[in-house]
This record gives structure tokens, C-alpha cells and sequence, in this order.
């Protein structure tokens, strides 16, 4: 139940030429990281990490490599191929990266709000983050895709998720 910052939804991408299935991750333009709070157990932050990966890659074109057959001819649907780095920070660093990130319009963001893994109802969810000041909520994840240099400084030497 992740939270999208729209305005940047539509301006963050790959165009169809950039995209280089050659490349190493890290020549890629723009760089994917998804940062959970350390203090989730580990069912729960892979929950908020996948959570917070869904509307990322809706959201953000050319983040799916294609798909790719093996030698049998089964097909296996296609991964990111700038990568993902998952990544952990505390609570407080958490929502800093986040408003950091979302006051960028060249950077996009969504986020899973701690009330998405205390809802089991969407309504319930959404009432529950209508509630709840922007500088209040508690995050469980925050995903950033955005160029390169701008989100290592956003994130950091944060460590991966172990």
C-alpha cells in the first residue's frame, strides 16, 4: 500500500534508446535504491521493500529488462537491469531520505507508510495516512529512482540490507 510522489512519476525514466542491456549497472543514468527501516523484522521489511519496488516499476519506464528464455525455452520475465540496491537506515534517516527525494522533480519516490502493514483493509489504509501529518508518518520503505550523483547524495553511505 506504498505512497507515490506523482509529480515525479511522469518525469522520471529511461527513454527507449537509453536503455543498454550491455551496460553495467553502474553506467546506467539513473540509479534505483530502496532503503527499509532496519528496525523491521525481516518477513516484514521484505514486505515493505517489495511493497514500496511495485509502483516503482510501474511508474518508471525502462526500469524492466526483457524477458529471457533459457535454454529449454521457458521464459522468465524480465528483471531490472539498472539494478536495485536494497538498502537499511533508522527511523529518523528514513524520513529524512524521503523528503529529501520528494522535493525533487527529477527524482521519483514511493513509500510504504508503517500504516500499510497495520491496515488489512485499503480504505483503512488510506483514512489512516489522511490522518496523519506528512512530518509524522513512520516509514517502513521508501523507494528512489533518480540520476545517479543526486541519489548517492540523498542516500549516503547507507549500508545494504543485510
Amino acid at each position: 500500500m506504498p505512497v507515490v510522489n506523482a509529480p515525479s512519476a511522469a518525469t522520471v525514466g529511461f527513454d527507449p534508446e537509453e536503455v543498454d542491456f550491455s551496460l553495467s549497472t553502474r553506467q546506467a543514468r539513473l540509479k534505483w535504491v530502496v532503503i527499509v527501516n532496519a528496525d523491521l523484522p525481516p518477513g516484514r521489511a521484505a514486505n515493505a521493500a517489495i511493497c514500496a519496488a511495485a509502483p516503482t516499476v510501474a511508474a518508471v519506464p525502462g526500469l524492466l529488462g526483457t524477458d529471457a528464455a533459457d535454454a529449454e525455452g521457458t521464459v522468465h520475465p524480465g528483471l531490472p537491469w539498472t539494478g536495485c540496491s536494497v538498502l537499511v537506515a533508522d527511523s529518523a534517516t528514513l524520513r529524512t531520505i524521503r523528503a529529501k527525494a520528494a522535493s525533487r522533480t527529477d527524482t521519483f519516490v514511493a513509500d510504504v507508510p508503517a500504516a500499510a502493514q497495520s491496515t488489512r483493509v485499503y480504505s483503512d489504509f488510506i483514512a489512516a495516512v489522511g490522518k496523519t501529518q506528512t512530518e509524522d508518518i513512520e516509514y517502513c520503505a521508501v523507494s528512489i529512482v533518480g540520476p545517479r550523483n543526486r541519489v548517492d547524495k540523498i542516500v549516503g553511505k547507507l549500508p545494504l540490507m543485510p
